[in-house]
């Protein structure tokens, strides 16, 4: 198995403890979208034990307090795909904590329900937006460094 959640680089982990890993996209949504993962590679959300599921709603709590600290977003998206047909591209289950800000859209309502529309994802389609949305190395750094000022 050559799972990208279960041994991700070093230049996308920001966090991690005994149950979890904080992760930033490789392809993301908006600037600071993370993903929280359990570190015991679990397909299935009823596979998911009491622990690790606790551990992970308090890591989408710990990387919005980082996120709010370093990059200062006005709000939040925070999804789980479960399955191919809704999305999921990564058989381990992840929580996305995908960073707001006021302007990053023309229509910013409608949020967690535009992905059930049929429409096109215009962060992959557009180069440009796509690399605008990754963090320079310096944001990285200062991201992963308020990880482990915990």
């Amino acid at each position: 198995m050559n799972c990208p959640f279960c041994v991700p680089s070093e230049e996308v982990l920001m966090y991690e403890n005994e149950f979890i890993r904080i992760l930033i996209d490789s392809y993301p949504a908006n600037r600071g979208h993370l993903l929280i993962v359990p570190k015991r590679h679990v397909e299935k959300l009823e596979e998911l034990n009491e622990k690790e599921k606790l551990a992970l709603i308090e890591g989408i709590e710990m990387a919005i307090e980082k996120l709010k600290k370093v990059l200062e977003p006005d709000g939040f998206n925070i999804g789980i795909n479960i399955g191919e047909v809704a999305g999921q591209t990564v058989p381990h289950i992840h929580i996305h904590v995908i960073p707001r800000y006021k302007g990053d859209t023309n229509f910013p309502r409608g949020g967690i329900r535009k992905a059930v529309l049929d429409v096109e994802d215009e962060n992959l389609n557009l180069k440009e937006r796509w690399i605008k949305n990754h963090l320079t190395s310096e944001e990285k750094e200062k991201l992963k460094r308020s990880f482990t000022n915990i």
